[in-house]
């Protein structure tokens, strides 16, 4: 009978694992993605999502959080499972798989810093010429693509915005991330019937008559309609 202390074997490899983050921001109306410039082998001053390699006693949600934490001072960040990748030659260093995460964050909330083995980090906007290392390209396209599905059945687009907004702002946000024009009118009207925004236009100073409405995300009550089994589409 084997003891306590001995380890298992195997006769087959063991590819290493990896996390990488995909952390979405939406400023000055553009879609921003944030990446982290290499300063170690390999790629060398490339552009990449921050990440690295699992340790032996954490999680890979433990892992990504550290990794945030570490490379680009990011802390408190809730993150998403998104995708395994594990293409045979993602990664010049042998047999490496990733998981992804990615994230939807307001980026005045944050104060990026540059950390380990990082040259520097900042947002980029998705449509920006970037040379990305490793995979991280196909990466980004699919993050982008689960975004967008995502953002057509839950709101998460409050996740962008500042704590209050208008329709506006709101309307902008939904034809950046979907990247197609959608009826003003219809979005007003599907928006207001869905219960989820506290209006606060009562409470603006010398408020003119055909100003915006000024509005915020009720959390509570898109926690409620959720757990009851709640759907929204645009």
């Amino acid at each position: 009978m084997a003891s306590s202390t001995e380890k298992y074997t195997y006769a087959y490899p063991r590819p290493a694992v990896t996390v990488d983050c995909v952390i979405f921001g939406f400023d000055k109306n553009q879609l921003k993605v944030l990446l982290t410039k290499r300063a170690i082998q390999p790629f060398l001053g490339k552009w990449a999502f921050p990440g690295g390699f699992i340790q032996e006693e954490e999680t890979a949600e433990d892992c990504a959080l550290r990794k945030l934490r570490e490379e680009a001072g990011l802390q408190n960040i809730f993150l998403e499972q998104l995708y395994t990748f594990s293409d045979l030659a993602r990664d010049p260093r042998g047999r490496v798989i990733s998981i992804a995460y990615y994230a939807l964050v307001k980026p005045e909330a944050y104060m990026l810093e540059a950390g380990v083995d990082i040259e520097a980090v900042r947002w980029f906007g998705i449509d920006e010429n970037k040379d990305l290392a490793f995979d991280h390209m196909q990466i980004l396209h699919t993050a982008i693509e689960r975004l967008k599905g995502k953002i057509r059945y839950q709101p998460i687009g409050f996740e962008l915005l500042p704590e209050q907004f208008t329709l506006p702002d709101l309307h902008n946000l939904y034809e950046t991330v979907l990247q197609r024009s959608i009826d003003r009118g219809n979005f007003r009207k599907k928006i207001l019937s869905m219960g989820l925004l506290i209006d606060h236009s009562d409470k603006q100073k010398d408020r003119r008559a055909r100003a915006a409405k000024i509005y915020s995300f009720d959390r509570v009550k898109y926690k409620e309609l959720t757990e009851s089994g709640f759907y929204f589409e645009i």
